[in-house]
């Protein structure tokens, strides 16, 4: 089906806006390029350095320079369940390269922490800049320049996208994301929601909130709900860098482990020297983040990508804006609802079909970039396809045609809405990000008197005083980046939400995060500029009129202009957020990160290379793109 004109015209939009750093991007790819293996470049010193503990017939390998070695590159720790699983999977990578003749070595890990560990507390403001921390310690354990190929073994919230920009700074490395997959099922996303509810109204116990968060977080894999970390997930899947339908496989299965002996053996077969050469740089282009936002879009992903997906481009040149999203969400439908956006985890919305369900409506649909590389080769439909085990074998089946559960996962022709549910929100207060997908009609429009509060704390301290039953906006103030990290504001959701169930009309505007997993109270986030780099959320004084109409795509203080104006920007001390819990070390990050909606990056876009700079020999860029190798995955019948 041709391409829809809307996601045409904004991809051609893109590639224009992106021209100059994405040229520069390219020029940096083809100038670190090699002619053999990437290690040739070494001296003896620093080779004899690289391979001096490796077993002696992996050692032979590496010393002859003809066979290529894979990059592992794991954020492993067995406190984060999602990454727990992760501890045996380098055993597992290193014997199955050995079995196609290459080499496989850890070249090092990231940091990884888990944002439901650190939700309300002093870490969390580490919480966005880990993500860029993450980026850097890829960089690190790829600058020995020993490898081919790299494998990203990484699932949740900051962590996927720093691996990928990380990935992105080596874009002239074929890369492959290999995820770890969601933990069971536990008690239902509904239930865990009422017993938050009763406890944020003094009706349930800490025992029983324990109790009842333990039911759900119970094992080693990812939470099931559909936050950053499973929106993670379906993004790999749909810019191609995953093994198809390797996302949602459970841990510790034998699918789960067959899919990542695939995704190590085709690490070693698109490499320079296996003659199928697929370097990151050149998966993720202009149509591959378009498609990325798409599949965001159309299943109710997280907000949070309004952030990450900007950085990752950024990190490959590409320029993409929160105009981007909002006029894709208007032509994109709703396909999923998974928890908060329903009731299902996403086991179940696997099991109803899953990601590729959801690629293979949209590109029947028009929605899509087809024409694509992806770690197959050329083209996404090779994508649309399911693992499954016959004995030990490994095969794929293309995606259902028909949606195992329509109250989850639907097909394009009959959508749960006509929208993606993300909205671009705009006035005199700055530019913001809504979520509306969960959002009930009657409550996407509120006026009401604005409460400002410095601090999810002081507006929790109000709330169980008993302060907030009215009619307001909770403005929540300095919790950009610049201000204090940005740190995700998920305690406000259960208190807002019983407001909202009395039948008062509440809303949250903020220079802060909601995480994937904010819900069904409106919720204007990321406001751009934040007050610290002069943003107007900073005149906002109690009692002001706020409206917010997702509906018209507005955000704006009902006051006089001469009123508005004569006002100063609003101060706060914001020393005890810069000490402690390490806060003091991230400091740079505080003075250099970027406004939200250019991803709250601290690093800059791709800048024209040298022209004293010369070209490894054998860089044409003419050689780089993939043929087809859809054949690469076996569809049939066992």
């Amino acid at each position: 089906m041709a391409l829809h004109p809307v996601v045409q015209a904004i991809t051609d939009r893109i590639v224009k806006r992106s021209r100059p750093s994405r040229g520069a991007y390219l020029a940096h790819l083809d100038a670190a390029r090699v002619q053999g293996v990437q290690r040739s470049t070494l001296s003896c010193t620093n080779l004899a350095h690289g391979l001096a503990a490796f077993p002696v017939n992996d050692k032979l390998k590496l010393k002859e320079t003809k066979k290529p070695s894979i990059a592992i590159v794991s954020s492993y720790n067995d406190m984060l369940s999602a990454h727990q699983p992760f501890h045996y999977f380098p055993e597992v990578i290193k014997q199955a390269v050995r079995d196609v003749g290459a080499v496989a070595q850890f070249a090092g890990g990231t940091p990884a922490m888990c944002d439901g560990v650190t939700q309300g507390q002093p870490g969390m403001e580490l919480s966005l800049f880990s993500r860029d921390t993450i980026a850097m310690s890829t960089a690190i354990a790829l600058s020995h320049n020993m490898f081919d190929a790299g494998l990203y073994l990484g699932v949740c919230d900051k962590i996927v996208p720093g691996l990928l920009i990380g990935a992105l700074h080596f874009g002239h490395l074929p890369a492959i994301f290999v995820p770890a997959g969601p933990m069971t099922s536990g008690i239902s996303n509904k239930e865990k929601a009422r017993i938050r509810q009763l406890y944020a109204q003094g009706k349930a116990t800490r025992e029983e909130l324990l109790e009842c968060e333990m039911g759900s977080y119970h094992g080693a894999g990812t939470c099931t709900f559909y936050g950053t970390a499973n929106s993670n997930q379906v993004l790999m899947e749909f810019m191609g860098l995953h093994m198809p339908g390797a996302a949602f496989i459970t841990p510790g299965t034998p699918l789960r482990d067959a899919l990542t002996v695939a995704a190590a053996q085709r690490a070693v077969a698109i490499t320079q020297q296996n003659g199928n050469y697929i370097p990151v740089g050149h998966i993720v282009d202009e149509k591959s983040i378009v498609n990325a936002v798409v599949g965001l879009l159309s299943t109710g992903g997280s907000t949070n990508h309004t952030l990450h997906l900007v950085a990752i481009a950024r990190a490959a040149g590409i320029v993409i804006d929160w105009d981007d999203f909002n006029e894709l969400s208007a032509v994109v439908p709703l396909l999923a609802r998974i928890y908060p956006n329903g009731d299902a985890d996403v086991n179940h919305f696997n099991a109803a079909g899953g990601p590729g369900f959801v690629m293979r409506e949209l590109l029947d649909a028009g929605l899509l970039h087809a024409d694509v590389n992806t770690i197959l080769g050329h083209g996404l439909r090779a994508h649309c396809a399911e693992p499954f085990l016959d004995g030990d074998k490994l095969y794929w089946k293309d995606s259902p045609a028909v949606s195992g559960d329509t109250e989850v996962l639907r097909p394009a022709s009959a959508p749960f809405a006509p929208d993606g549910g993300m909205i671009l929100v705009s006035g005199n207060l700055g530019r913001a990000v809504m979520k509306v997908s969960a959002v009930k009609e009657q409550h996407r429009i509120v006026e009401a008197p604005a409460l400002t509060f410095n601090s999810q704390e002081d507006f929790m301290h109000a709330y169980q005083a008993g302060q907030l039953d009215r009619d307001f906006v909770a403005v929540i103030r300095f919790q950009g980046p610049r201000a204090n990290g940005m740190p995700e504001l998920h305690a406000l959701t259960p208190a807002l939400a019983n407001l909202q169930d009395a039948g008062r009309h509440v809303a949250l505007v903020t220079d802060g995060r909601m995480s994937g997993a904010s819900g069904k109270v409106p919720a204007a986030i990321h406001v751009s500029p934040e007050i610290l780099a002069g943003g107007p959320l900073g005149l906002v004084r109690d009692g002001d009129i706020i409206r917010l109409d997702a509906s018209m795509g507005t955000l704006q203080a009902l006051v006089p202009d001469a009123v508005w104006h004569a006002r100063a920007l609003a101060t706060a001390d914001m020393s005890p957020s810069h000490i402690g819990m390490g806060r003091e070390l991230f400091s740079m990050f505080r003075h250099v990160v970027g406004p939200a909606e250019q991803g709250a990056a601290t690093f800059p876009l791709p800048s024209p290379i040298s022209t004293t700079v010369p070209l490894h020999e054998g860089a044409d860029s003419g050689d780089i793109m993939p043929g087809s190798d859809e054949d690469f995955l076996v569809k049939a019948e066992p």
